[in-house]
């Protein structure tokens, strides 16, 4: 990555941890399993990470990480959005972890932070809240770029969109599928 004053330096993992090594490995960057890492278009030194073992914010382009660990209800997921304007709202769709791959309760939910992660909403509005097993996969949830506008798409077929930052959902079909990316253009 190249900063504004044209000083260039790699991503880095510090801060990142792999609960599943052995306490000498668990900070090894090569062994680190990020799902997703996303970047702030208006403030490009605010990254965002959903990692295997949580989520991680940077606020130096990537050089070092904190563990962001007040998501509700998991921490765990494969997708993570971040607000184009502003890097302290991101938006992620939690799951249950390894053993069995779902959503948490078998509700589908969007998670959201406007403060940086100091603090998390769980959106529900317009989300199947019972016999739910839709995941989302990396790619699949995206914010336009008015930050407004999102949508998401799950494994089994069924695609979402909300208007007001999350806050109200629509199912657009629930028949499609498996969907793998979803884009504003």
């Amino acid at each position: 990555m190249t900063d504004d004053g044209g000083e260039t330096w790699t991503l880095s993992s510090r801060g990142m941890f792999a609960e599943y090594m052995p306490p000498q490995r668990r900070e090894d960057e090569a062994i680190q399993d990020p799902h997703r890492i996303v970047q702030c278009r208006g403030r490009p030194d605010r990254l965002w990470a959903q990692h295997h073992n949580g989520v991680f914010r940077s606020d130096d382009g990537g050089r070092s990480w904190v563990n962001i660990e007040s998501v509700r209800p998991s921490v765990f997921g494969f997708t993570v959005a971040v607000h184009p304007h502003d890097g302290d709202t991101a938006w992620l769709v939690p799951a249950c972890k390894d053993a069995v791959r779902v959503p948490v309760d078998a509700r589908v939910v969007v998670a959201r932070t406007r403060d940086a992660g100091q603090s998390w909403e769980v959106l529900t509005r317009g989300l199947p809240q019972s016999h739910a097993y839709d995941i989302v996969y990396r790619h699949a949830l995206d914010v336009d770029a008015s930050g407004e506008h999102l949508a998401f798409g799950s494994t089994t077929g069924s695609l979402w969109t909300s208007d007001d930052g999350g806050d109200q959902w629509t199912c657009v079909s629930s028949h499609l599928p498996p969907i793998h990316a979803v884009r504003f253009e």
